[in-house]
């Protein structure tokens, strides 16, 4: 168990462990994975959910499954809501549920999971950095463990570039103002303006006299909030095409390149010193984790290559899918690789088992598959519109 969720069922630890599944739902169709995915949310909604003020409780005790549980108390986890609770459903699953299923409700989740952010979070009268943990009424909870009054610079950027996704199915003009708002306050607080990178935590609010936000504990950079910080601005620059998003993306993936890749063993390295050295000591010398897997990783690959492909260098991708003969309950195979902005991609050439196939829908970005009793093979070749 992680120290933070000592006696609890954390609601993170159910968030991601549907990451893996659900993209290779995407990929297969397979029934069984969209069962257990479906329990899962139900789970989430029968015991996590606030009916009441909304959100998502961060933890349930493992007895009674109650989030007002006294069993909480223990870790100052009783009737407490956070930004992984309410905001990691979307990127870790329920994007790619909606790219899979087509389902409204998916949908309707996730502009329900943005509203919650947009009307919560900001708290910018006090700190140019979001809040990030709540009790149950939604009144800031400041005194939370390690977290204190403290700010997490990832998540900051993952709020941004989360809401512009959301953006593209749910249009809203509260969710871009306040990604921009979010691209527009971080690098000054966030990043180093002369090494590059992204550091880790820091204080929140200024002491008097100061000029820079303290950090917590060190200056090391970690590799998922350089991750946070490059699909932030690659996304922001794909849809709303600023000079100043791809100069912050270039230069996050330039540093990360740089310095976090191991070219002599393979992997990624979990931290780095402030100037870019690898930190090898205690659990971060590890690239493999309870806090460290391939999540923040391959998902960083695969939505840059998305976004500067399709919506940056506008040029074509494929991509390959391998459904199951009992996959997708309606055989319609859906391709897009993320929530894109609408019209901005056509679904021009499809191929299965290697043949050219016709029946699918260009602006739809969907497949009618074959009738087959075999898994089939697909290669699909998505086009920027220009």
């Amino acid at each position: 168990e992680f120290g933070d969720d000592y006696d609890s069922l954390p609601m993170y630890e159910q968030i991601y462990a549907l990451a893996g599944p659900t993209q290779t739902y995407r990929l297969t169709g397979d029934p069984r994975i969209l069962y257990d995915i479906e329990k899962t949310i139900e789970l989430f909604d029968k015991y996590y959910k606030d009916n009441d003020q909304g959100g998502y409780f961060s933890h349930i005790d493992p007895i009674g499954l109650d989030p007002r549980s006294s069993l909480l108390d223990k870790g100052n986890n009783r009737a407490r809501k956070n930004w992984n609770s309410v905001g990691d459903h979307a990127p870790a699953y329920l994007i790619n549920l909606w790219l899979a299923t087509g389902e409204d409700k998916y949908a309707d989740f996730l502009a329900d999971t943005a509203d919650t952010i947009v009307k919560h979070f900001p708290d910018y009268e006090h700190s140019p950095f979001v809040q990030e943990r709540f009790h149950e009424d939604w009144s800031h909870d400041s005194t939370w463990n390690w977290q204190q009054d403290r700010a997490v610079v990832g998540h900051n950027l993952k709020i941004a570039w989360n809401l512009m996704r959301i953006h593209s199915i749910r249009p809203s003009a509260d969710y871009v103002e306040l990604a921009e708002k979010i691209a527009q306050l971080m690098p000054a607080v966030g990043s180093d303006q002369i090494r590059g990178g992204w550091y880790d935590v820091v204080e929140r609010a200024l002491a008097p006299g100061e000029e820079m936000h303290r950090f917590v504990w060190h200056d090391r950079k970690a590799w998922w909030q350089q991750e946070q910080a490059i699909l932030a601005y690659l996304i922001l620059q794909g849809c709303l095409n600023k000079a100043d998003y791809q100069k912050h993306g270039r230069e996050a993936a330039a540093f990360y390149n740089a310095f976090f890749l191991d070219h002599d063993d393979g992997g990624v390295y979990f931290n780095v010193l402030a100037n870019g050295l690898p930190y090898l000591l205690g659990n971060e010398r590890l690239k493999g984790s309870h806090s460290m897997s391939a999540y923040h990783s391959t998902e960083l690959c695969f939505l840059s290559a998305t976004y500067i492909n399709l919506l940056i260098n506008k040029q074509p991708m494929c991509l390959y899918f391998k459904p199951r003969p009992d996959g997708f309950p309606d055989r319609i195979l859906r391709v897009s690789p993320d929530i894109l902005p609408k019209g901005s991609v056509r679904l021009t050439a499809v191929e299965i088992d290697g043949r050219p196939y016709s029946a699918f829908d260009a602006e739809a970005l969907s497949i009618q598959l074959p009738d087959s009793r075999q898994d089939v093979r697909v290669k699909v070749t998505l086009t920027p519109v220009k």
